[in-house]
């Protein structure tokens, strides 16, 4: 061992990660990785050269980075040779427009806390995989049970984060640099805690049985993100993601308009300098009027801290798009698998980022189907033509064991952008 931390070192362990780290270094010292740079960042601005296409690997690491392949023997150095292989992977055999940049990233040891109640979730078995579950919403009823919430007291280790990128900076020293540089929560929709509290049935159904009821929860969830907002401000955990963080529901940050007028580069990241997703995908079988009363009146304020906004995931957002194209800082719209791709173009047009979700099964079926990927990659080419368009295939839970797949696919995908110019 060569640390008595609590991160245990081995040199082995070291040797591997730093050699990956050459790796990585040199990835990023490819030209194309500026070429690409430069495309997002026109492309952010909504004066894109051509659609931009990422696949993800996230959901399909145990294909394409086998357990079995690792070599590191500490737990935590496995995890991060895992990350590593997954980079070197996405460039030599995907392909996309992902950029690699030449340092290492860790976040702060932050803990959100919950709020005051126990969401005890029941997952099934599915042999490590990502699985359903189930859990007993703890508020029953909206009247009796709020009271027994309360706001999240979060809390950061500065003590442990530091010392982990210390670690870091030993392991990587003379190859690449450490960054604390990450996120804390995925969305601002605020939708899902709701349902973790209540339940999906309840909360549909609550818009009709106890509209006051249901709206006192979402104002309490709504001030409940902004103190958290408030926090992660004060207590200067905020970084930017302006660059090839992961923004959204599946893109990346790329945009020369973040952060806002007046940062100092060496003061306290803001809100205003950031992307933000918000999103309300359990809300698809309701009205769009009841989404404007019951959900976006409320993500709205929160929406309008942040410097951009992504808006939307699975939902299809056509169905909402008269009350959506109002949102003041939108630039990126979600068109799902779900999405009337004609209706989404019709209205995006150039003036905000159409990024596409295809649908997922298609490159997890046991039978390969090329045609059909280039039909739907065709469709989508055809219809966003005269839009800002980027391609995003991501969540993909099995490649069929033929990790090389994403690799076609995304050479699929600009032979149909570039068939249509």
């Amino acid at each position: 061992m060569l640390t008595g931390s609590r991160w245990p070192l081995r040199r082995s362990d070291r040797d591997i990660l730093r050699a990956l780290a050459e790796r990585k270094r040199a990835m990023a010292a490819d030209p194309i990785m500026e070429e690409r740079r430069q495309l997002w960042l026109r492309h952010a601005s909504l004066a894109g050269d051509r659609p931009m296409i990422l696949a993800e690997t996230q959901g399909v690491l145990d294909e394409v980075v086998p357990v079995s392949d690792l070599e590191c023997k500490e737990d935590w150095a496995r995890e991060l040779e895992r990350q590593l292989r997954a980079l070197v992977f996405q460039h030599e055999v995907v392909r996309d427009d992902y950029v690699v940049e030449p340092w290492i990233n860790c976040n702060w040891f932050v803990t959100l806390g919950n709020y005051g109640v126990a969401v005890d979730k029941l997952r099934g078995d599915n042999a490590g995989r990502m699985s359903s579950y189930i859990w007993d919403p703890p508020v029953r009823d909206l009247d009796r049970d709020l009271e027994q919430l309360s706001h999240r007291t979060p809390s950061v280790d500065r003590g442990r984060t530091l010392a982990w990128k210390e670690l870091l900076e030993e392991i990587f020293d003379g190859i690449l640099p450490v960054r604390i540089r990450g996120s804390f929560y995925w969305t601002m929709g605020l939708t899902w805690r709701a349902i973790e509290l209540i339940g999906l049935e309840q909360l549909m159904l609550a818009m009709v049985d106890n509209p006051a009821g249901l709206h006192r929860l979402m104002a309490f969830l709504r001030d409940d993100h902004h103190a958290l907002i408030d926090w992660l401000e004060s207590e200067g955990l905020y970084s930017l993601n302006n660059e090839n963080d992961y923004v959204g529901s599946g893109t990346v940050g790329y945009t020369a308009e973040l952060p806002h007028e007046g940062f100092q580069s060496d003061g306290a990241v803001r809100a205003r300098d950031l992307w933000v997703l918000s999103e309300s995908q359990e809300t698809v079988g309701v009205s769009p009027g009841m989404f404007e009363e019951f959900v976006l009146q409320y993500q709205l304020p929160l929406i309008e801290r942040f410097g951009l906004c992504y808006y939307g995931c699975c939902e299809p957002v056509h169905l909402r798009w008269p009350i959506l194209q109002h949102i003041p800082n939108l630039r990126r719209v979600s068109v799902s698998p779900w999405c009337d791709q004609a209706y989404m173009a019709q209205h995006l047009g150039r003036e905000t980022i159409f990024c596409r979700k295809p649908h997922p099964g298609l490159v997890s079926t046991a039978s390969w189907d090329e045609d059909a990927i280039r039909e739907d990659l065709r469709q989508t080419a055809t219809l966003a033509k005269d839009c800002n368009l980027e391609i995003v295939l991501k969540d993909v839970h099995t490649l069929a064991n033929q990790p090389e797949r994403l690799g076609r696919w995304v050479a699929l995908a600009r032979e149909a952008c570039n068939a249509n110019g």
